[in-house]
């Protein structure tokens, strides 16, 4: 599975690179005391999308990206040429402003349609859900190699996106990022298992450390390389920062993103950790609530280029190629009670092969989707004490990870 990944790898790697060239976003923003923006590639192709049942622009596979706005209830179409050999990938990120209310059934659904109209899978629904959180939502469709019928032959298929109802939120049309990725066929499995779902959600040990600076980028196209050990950042209510992280085939990727306190009222999902794969798939979405004080949400991935990777769940489905990842982490622009100023946030990033749950007959677990109960008190290590740290502001102490790594509960946040 390790080949047909090679060239989105390459794509995200270029990404990563623009944040050497040039103000950084997130940091002109932190200067300009206002939360950053989602960053559109540069040189990125302006197109206007079709009606639904129209033939749109054309979306060529490879490094391009395109540009369009999707107003509230508005559903656009787009062409695609897909060869009978590669698997393809079409993604729609919708990136609203910083700090916008959004509606109840505000979202964004994604689909893909061959020539006679059969879909190709599912489509994709993503949900704001978070009002004054209005982090980017990104997911993609895809059509695998091998699929037969309609939906495996070459030719022109339809991708469309459509937008939910505003009800009272943000009416404004939304920027959207498209992009679309050929691949070659993953194959083979390096793991081997019995079945999807069973994978440890305990995070690995390591040395602790105070942790090295980093500014996560503003978007897919400037985020910043990150491996495993803790990084220390800042991000302004109404932000998201994007962070790129390499997963290796067999490995499981945990990450904790952990905040500071800052005076404001509790918000219900405060804060989130997200992951999308290399061609912007969603893979899963975490939030937590905040209400000024010190918080932390968690992810644990199956492995990557795992067993489940076609028969699992949403998040083997998600980590079904190994390669760049990218983790988001978002603070609800309503969390400051109107202020501006930065919240200190260290995130913690780990992997380890992939281990069979010990608790997986019989107990709840936090992986691949699915809901899981809290279970406090399963053995952290160094590595995650290094999440902890103190002195967060004037006259605040934050100690986190102390007595273990908590498993948090699955919240219905944004994206899900």
């Amino acid at each position: 599975m390790n080949g047909g990944w090679a060239g989105l790898r390459a794509v995200a790697a270029l990404g990563a690179l623009t944040v050497t060239a040039g103000a950084h976003p997130a940091r002109a923003a932190e200067g300009a005391r206002t939360p950053a923006a989602y960053r559109t590639a540069p040189g990125a192709q302006a197109v206007r999308g079709a009606p639904e049942d129209a033939d749109g622009p054309l979306l060529e596979a490879g490094g391009r990206t395109y540009t369009d706005r999707l107003a509230p209830g508005e559903r656009k179409s787009y062409r695609v040429r897909l060869d009978a050999a590669s698997d393809a990938y079409v993604s729609a990120v919708a990136a609203p402003r910083p700090g916008s209310a959004m509606g109840l059934r505000d979202g964004i659904d994604v689909s893909l349609r061959a020539a006679d109209g059969t879909p190709c899978g599912p489509a994709r629904h993503r949900s704001f859900l978070a009002e004054g959180g209005a982090y980017p939502l990104a997911d993609h469709t895809e059509r695998l190699a091998g699929t037969g019928g309609a939906c495996g032959a070459a030719g022109t298929y339809r991708f469309v996106v459509a937008r939910g109802d505003a009800d009272g939120g943000d009416a404004a049309p939304l920027p959207l990022e498209l992009k679309h990725t050929a691949a070659r066929p993953a194959t083979g499995s390096p793991v081997s298992d019995s079945g999807p779902g069973s994978w440890s959600s305990q995070a690995p040990s390591g040395p602790a450390g105070p942790g090295r600076d980093v500014t996560g980028g503003s978007g897919f196209n400037d985020a910043v390389r990150v491996g495993a050990g803790t990084w220390r950042d800042r991000i302004r209510p109404g932000e998201t920062r994007f962070y790129r992280v390499t997963v290796p085939a067999g490995q499981q990727l945990f990450a904790k993103a952990a905040f500071g306190s800052a005076s404001g009222p509790y918000v219900a999902n405060g804060v989130r950790l997200g992951l999308s794969d290399a061609a912007r798939g969603h893979v899963m979405n975490r939030t937590e609530g905040y209400g000024g004080s010190a918080a932390a949400v968690a992810l644990a991935t199956p492995p990557a280029a795992g067993p489940g990777a076609l028969r699992g769940g949403e998040a083997e489905r998600g980590m079904g190629r190994a390669g760049g990842y990218f983790l988001q982490v978002s603070l609800n622009a309503k969390a400051a009670g109107g202020r501006s100023d930065p919240v200190p946030v260290r995130l913690a990033v780990g992997l380890a092969p992939a281990r069979k749950d010990p608790a997986a007959d019989g107990l709840p677990r936090i992986l691949g989707g699915r809901p899981a109960a809290a279970r406090a008190g399963a053995a952290d290590g160094g590595w995650l004490r290094a999440a902890g740290y103190a002195g967060v502001g004037t006259g605040t102490a934050l100690l986190l990870g102390l007595g273990g790594w908590v498993l948090l509960a699955r919240r219905a946040g944004g994206g899900r």
